[in-house]
């Protein structure tokens, strides 16, 4: 990377703190006034910076239009499936990726397992709601009072004995599951199927998806399940730190 232009990358992060003046930006990146103010005019005539009356200098609005633009661009199915792939290749189980939309917890992409004895799962389908990993994990993440008005107009079928009942258990598990960063389904939706799930988030820290390793108990018990819950993890990050654009992903996750 050129200096000029490493120069002028130094002062975004630095402007991301707050305003500063000419004096303030020269002093940080270690320069001479008049260098400091060329690559302000710079920035400022891109729109990425903006000077305020008082001769200090913000983020312009430019910056935040191209993170927005950026961040409505991406596919998040995409970038996650090749990850999706690797964890399949590494687990031999179904895995899942599902996002909340429109009040509901849809499937958008899904790996089949290597056993015989298949889920009946299908993309673009809508999930159990109330017992679901995914789910669980995509309703804990929002905010308390949309997560408890949502959670009050579910309905809660008793799909099996161990199926959510109702409102106050549903918001009690996702206050686990906001605590421990992961999500379970033992048996919630069908007797015969476990379900493991983490979350995939963005640049602001927020879950814009979930992805799960699901097995029938005949494949494969609770216990051993968990003990890919790492597996899982790690995954989840990786896709993550891609969509977000802040790390590599990991290679222990890649091909």
């Amino acid at each position: 990377m050129s200096q000029t232009v490493d120069r002028a990358l130094r002062i975004l992060p630095l402007l991301a703190e707050g305003p500063a003046n000419l004096e303030q930006v020269a002093a940080r990146l270690g320069v001479h006034k008049s260098t400091a103010l060329r690559l302000l005019r710079t920035l400022h005539e891109h729109g990425m910076v903006y000077r305020q009356q008082d001769q200090r200098y913000r983020l312009g609005t430019r910056l935040f239009a191209l993170a927005q633009q950026a961040a409505e661009n991406l596919d998040v199915r995409e970038i996650a499936h090749p990850h999706l792939a690797a964890l399949n290749e590494r687990c031999g189980h179904t895995v899942h990726l599902a996002v909340y939309e429109d009040g509901e917890v849809l499937y958008i992409d899904k790996v089949e397992s290597r056993y015989p004895v298949r889920m009946y799962s299908r993309i673009g389908k809508p999930v159990a709601i109330t017992v679901a990993a995914v789910a669980k994990l995509l309703l804990a993440d929002l905010p308390g009072p949309e997560r408890r008005a949502v959670a009050e107009r579910l309905d809660y079928p008793a799909y099996t004995a161990r199926s959510t009942p109702n409102a106050a258990a549903y918001l009690d598990e996702l206050a686990t599951v906001r605590e421990q960063g992961w999500a379970t389904d033992f048996g919630g939706h069908e007797e015969s199927i476990n379900c493991i799930g983490a979350p995939v988030r963005g640049t602001d820290g927020r879950t814009v998806a979930a992805c799960s390793i699901s097995a029938p108990n005949v494949v494969v018990g609770t216990a051993e399940l968990l003990e890919l819950l790492p597996l899982l993890r790690r995954t989840a990050d990786a896709i993550s730190a891609e969509y977000s654009g802040t790390t590599p992903p990991p290679p222990s996750v890649r091909k």
